[in-house]
């Protein structure tokens, strides 16, 4: 009797696992001129939903849709953050991240899912990074908010980032990508407007190239996205939480393989180039 009521409690856990999950799938050639991502869809989609869109970095570049899960937003759904959003996680096979390429991921998930336009995030480190800033100066009009992690920008004009509540982290003892970079896209939206009230800029002495991955796994990173619309008046941004190194220590706290998760995101970051 024991034994069958631990069967039973097992597979009631199971289902109930099973039905909490997150429903991950992959989209090879799905996108014409896209790229190829994965989809993270929300448990209820009954109501519009948020939309997070995670860049990579360098290290994850190639053909295998599977290195895209080693770290970042994906992974860190798949070790237990739970988010109510929809999440597109592309793999750049390589060289700078296309905006138009993914706009036209965005769009075809906005096509096929019940998603809030309203609010539509982009966040991303190193390459990534650059990708974030890149997308969010080209479409400001349809990003609620951004944040970019020790990358920089390509595009020619980066004005439009004015128009976005962007949140830029990197460090000064970053060695792959230098802190120089975030720097020149900082002096770029000051030469196109003086005042930048919608910029967060945390130039953070001593942190390196791979620290800045734990804020993947922070909810405060997803929930200070979240607090932004574009149907906010004027668009503001909203007060910063505090990245302090205890905060940092903790970012995989309460998250399944805790061990493996940090190991691998300190091994998976590469420099842009």
């Amino acid at each position: 009797m024991i034994k069958r009521l631990s069967l039973l409690t097992l597979l009631f856990t199971l289902i109930i696992s099973t039905v909490s999950a997150a429903k991950v799938t992959s989209h090879r050639g799905k996108v014409k001129d896209g790229y190829n991502f994965w989809l993270v869809e929300p448990n209820d989609s009954l109501e519009a939903k948020p939309v997070f869109i995670f860049l990579h970095g360098a290290s994850l570049c190639g053909n295998d849709l599977n290195k895209v899960r080693r770290y970042g937003t994906l992974d860190a759904i798949e070790k237990g953050r739970d988010l109510d959003s929809y999440v597109i996680a592309p793999q750049n096979p390589g060289g700078s991240w296309n905006p138009q390429k993914i706009m036209n991921i965005l769009k075809w998930v906005e096509d096929w899912y019940n998603v809030d336009y309203d609010r539509i995030y982009v966040l991303g480190m190193s390459l990534g990074g650059y990708g974030a800033i890149d997308f969010a100066a080209t479409y400001p009009e349809d990003i609620a908010a951004a944040m970019a992690f020790c990358g920089g920008g390509t595009v020619r004009d980066l004005s439009g980032l004015n128009g976005v509540p962007l949140w830029i982290v990197h460090g000064t003892a970053d060695r792959a990508v230098s802190v120089q970079q975030s720097d020149k896209v900082v002096q770029a939206m000051k030469e196109a407007n003086e005042d930048t009230p919608r910029l967060i800029y945390d130039r953070i002495p001593g942190m390196n190239h791979s620290q800045p991955a734990r804020l993947f796994y922070l909810q405060e990173t997803y929930d200070w996205l979240l607090s932004h619309s574009l149907k906010d008046n004027n668009r503001p941004a909203t007060e910063k939480f505090n990245i302090t190194n205890n905060l940092m220590r903790s970012a995989y706290s309460g998250l399944r393989t805790t061990k493996r998760t940090s190991s691998k995101a300190k091994k998976s970051h590469k420099s842009r180039t």
